[in-house]
């Protein structure tokens, strides 16, 4: 019985990281409020949205949420102050334009370029002879013919 009640706390903890004092009275704002908060990153955390950490920051951060929201900013609007605010950073999705996209091709770009690289090196290494190494002469070559007619 004990496990199961360690179990069901532990699975319910990141519910407990909005406290009843942030809860607004009315549910559509309050689901607003979950939504956008569930797409912002924890400063402090680094992956978990703010409605999951417990950290003074997200508590700040949902705070501002449902502050904006109560005086009438839309969705995009609350959003947009935020990342105004703290920088793209702040988003769990950053979007990929402007400098986040050199970001987002970077990777892709570079595993290009490094794989034609690799394939133009191979290819030359196999072409080339070693250095040194020259032909056989005409006496090796009439050598070498009689030695395999045996």
């Amino acid at each position: 019985m004990k496990r199961l009640v360690l179990i069901l706390c532990l699975l319910a903890s990141p519910l407990w990281a909005v406290q009843p004092d942030e809860i607004l009275d009315d549910p559509a704002l309050e689901e607003r409020a979950r939504e956008i908060s569930s797409g912002l990153r924890c400063l402090v955390c680094r992956n978990e949205s703010i409605d999951d950490s417990n950290a003074d920051l997200a508590r700040d951060l949902r705070l501002l949420v449902r502050e904006r929201l109560v005086a009438g900013d839309s969705d995009e609007e609350v959003v947009d102050f935020v990342v105004d605010r703290y920088g793209e950073y702040v988003l769990l999705n950053p979007v990929a334009s402007g400098s986040n996209l050199v970001l987002w091709l970077a990777g892709p770009v570079m595993l290009i370029l490094g794989g034609l690289l690799a394939a133009v090196y191979i290819r030359g290494r196999a072409n080339s002879k070693p250095e040194g190494e020259a032909g056989l002469s005409a006496a090796e070559e009439a050598r070498l013919r009689e030695i395999m007619k045996d």
